[in-house]
This record gives C-alpha cells, sequence and structure tokens, in this order.
C-alpha cells in the first residue's frame, strides 16, 4: 500500500514538473533562438523522468542532467528544475560522491550550453550571478536530501533500539518466570514424587497391594516431572544455541530405541535444500510424535519417513500402538503446537488412527525458500 501511494505521488511530481518546465519554455519564445521539437522533448523527458527517482536515483539524476544541458544548448533559458529534484533524491538514497561529481560537471556544462545557444551574452557579471545561484540551488536540493536522509537513518535506529530493549525485556520475563517456576513448583512436585515412590516401594517390599491412588499420584508425579523440566528448558532457551533441525532426527530416533521402541527412519531426497524454518518444524514434529509414542500409544514399532521433493517436504511418523479407528483422538497440547507450526509455515497436517491399528502423523510443508 505504501509502495503504491509513493508510486502515485512521484508519478504526480514528474507530471507536474515535467508541466512547469513545458510553460516555461513555451512562455520564453523571444529568447536568441526559437523553441524546437528537441527542446520540448527535453523539457518532458526530463521532467517525467522524476517517476523513477525512488527507483533509480543515479540513471535518473545522469538523464535529467543531460536534458537540462541539452534543452539549455537549444536556446531554452529554463531552470534545472528536474535536476534538482534528482539531486534531492540521489543524496536521499545516498549517494552523495556521484551527486557531487554530477553537480560540479553540471555547474561546468550549463554555462557553455548557455554561450552556445546565444543566452545570457549580456556580460560576465550576469553570467557570474547565475552560475552563483545554480550552485545555492544545488546545495540547497542536496542538503534536503542529505537532512531527510539521516532523519530516517535515524528513525530506523530507534525503532531498532526499541525491539531490542522489547526483545531483552522479554527474555528477562521468561527467565524470571523460569527462576520463579524452578523455585516454587520444582521443590514440591519432587516432594510429592519421591514420596510417592518411597510409599509404593515399601508396600511392595511388605508384600502388600499398592493402592491404585497411590500409583496414579506416582504416574503423575513423574509426568509432571518431565512436563515441568520440558517447559523450564523452553523458557531459559534464548536463542544462543544452534536451533535443532532435520540433521539431529536421527538422535531422536535413537533416543526412542533407547527405551525400547524399535524405531526406524528413512529420508529421501536432497536434505540440504531444506530452510531453514521447515527443519526446525520437522525436528519438532517429530520429537512430539515419538514422545507421544512413547508415552501413551503402548506401541512396539514407529517409523519415520521424511521425503525432500523440490517442492514441499513430507513427514510421516506410524506407530503399531493401540489406537484404533474408533478411537477418538484427544487434541492435547503437543498436538496443538505441531498443527500451529505446520500452518505457519503454510503447510498441512494429519493426526489420526490407521486403518491397520496404531496412529500416524502426517505433515506437508511447502518449500519456501524465504522461511
Amino acid at each position: 500500500m505504501r509502495t503504491g501511494r509513493s508510486t502515485v505521488m512521484d508519478s504526480a511530481i514528474a507530471v507536474g514538473v515535467a508541466a512547469t518546465l513545458l510553460v516555461t519554455g513555451l512562455s520564453g519564445q523571444g529568447s536568441a533562438t526559437a523553441p524546437d521539437l528537441l527542446g520540448y522533448a527535453l523539457l518532458t523527458g526530463g521532467g517525467l523522468m522524476l517517476a523513477a527517482r525512488r527507483r533509480a536515483p543515479v540513471v535518473v539524476l545522469a538523464v535529467t542532467g543531460l536534458c537540462t544541458v541539452g534543452y539549455q544548448a537549444a536556446g531554452f533559458d529554463v531552470p534545472a528544475v528536474a535536476y534538482l529534484f534528482a539531486v534531492y533524491a540521489a543524496v536521499r538514497a545516498g549517494h552523495r560522491a556521484i551527486t557531487v561529481a554530477a553537480s560540479v560537471t553540471m555547474l561546468v556544462l550549463l554555462p557553455l550550453a548557455a554561450l552556445a545557444s546565444g543566452l545570457h551574452d549580456t556580460g560576465e557579471a550576469f553570467a557570474q550571478a547565475r552560475g552563483a545561484l545554480e550552485l545555492a540551488w544545488l546545495i540547497a536540493a542536496g542538503a534536503a536530501g542529505e537532512a531527510l536522509r539521516q532523519a530516517e537513518r535515524r528513525a530506523e535506529e530507534a525503532e531498532r533500539t526499541r525491539e531490542e530493549i522489547a526483545r531483552r525485556r522479554a527474555d528477562e520475563e521468561r527467565l524470571h518466570i523460569a527462576r520463579e517456576l524452578h523455585d516454587s513448583l520444582t521443590h514440591q512436585i519432587s516432594i510429592i514424587k519421591v514420596q510417592a515412590e518411597v510409599a509404593v516401594h515399601v508396600a511392595r517390599k511388605r508384600g502388600e497391594q499398592v493402592p491404585e491412588s497411590l500409583l496414579a499420584i506416582q504416574a503423575a508425579g513423574r509426568e509432571a516431572t518431565r512436563e515441568l523440566r520440558a517447559t523450564l528448558q523452553a523458557l531459559r532457551d534464548d536463542d544462543t544455541t544452534p536451533p535443532r533441525g532435520l540433521d539431529h532426527v536421527a538422535e531422536l530416533v535413537e533416543r526412542a530405541r533407547t527405551i525400547g521402541l524399535d524405531a526406524t527412519l528413512t529420508i529421501e531426497g536432497q536434505r540440504d535444500d531444506v530452510p531453514a524454518a521447515v527443519s526446525r518444524t520437522v525436528y519438532r514434529i517429530v520429537q512430539e510424535s515419538l514422545t507421544n509414542i512413547a508415552r501413551h500409544a503402548a506401541a512396539a514399532t514407529a517409523s519415520v519417513r521424511i521425503d525432500c521433493r523440490p517442492d514441499a517436504l513430507n513427514v510421516r511418523i506410524d506407530d503399531d500402538g493401540r489406537a484404533t479407528t474408533d478411537t477418538v483422538p484427544v487434541p492435547g497440547v503437543g498436538l496443538l503446537g505441531m498443527r500451529e507450526r505446520v500452518t505457519a509455515l503454510g503447510g498441512r497436517l494429519r493426526a489420526e488412527p490407521r486403518g491397520e491399528g496404531g496412529f500416524t502423523v502426517q505433515a506437508e510443508l511447502p518449500m519456501d525458500r524465504t522461511a
């Protein structure tokens, strides 16, 4: 939207300057040399060229300068308005050295063009005054462009500073929350877990039947400890360590094997071309899927298949657990997080029981190179 408004504004300025130059040229027909079609074309072309001053400031600077020298040589006593706009645009874009060199050249060529056409032959004093005026206008245009460039640069630096401050405050708040959670919850949950473990151990050692409620407390304590540890790790992650991605999926599969799950990994295609965001999402999907299999599926085997195609990456995790087509999957936090990651990249996620038993998670992620 902003680019569209800038284009319209630049076009309006270009048309206005071209019209002004043309009207001024037409009104000066009493000069030493009669106006001709070439002069009109140079007046109009120099003004209209300003429509591209944001996209190609150096080119516009050169073309408007040549047009100015051209219509001066053709006998048009018209100020270099288009060139002044071009000087402003070039300096604003940061091309100060080129602008200075071009302007010095213009200050040399303009008097020569005027003399060649017979303009301003009234004396040396008038020529000097005209040269001083042209120099003053050039300096003013350049100074205006430099002032605006510096203002924009300071605004960008201020915006970056605000973002850095906000990011630092967010990091500090995240670490504060992590410390609070660690201080307030970790100790209490550890006590509950240890007491439950001891009670179960003592009951079994005495040959007594362990109450179901005590076993539930034991399992809940273990689960809460794992979840709290994962939460604290996520809160303390300050992005200073290299992110985990596709190259680390094999570690997840190997870790699953250490807990008794017969897990296999198959990767096809060129993994070097996978964008970083897609790579991180694949790792999280596999991590969450294998974690769910180990905790809830009661599965003996699991397979991870990753297919890296030029247009998309497909990842599929299957297990032979107790889920059936009649089982209604409960959308937990892990599944919701996977879906959010996939959707953010413009992909699709399917998580459901398999017809032959077990559960499957499938994701298709577009290979957007800008991700």
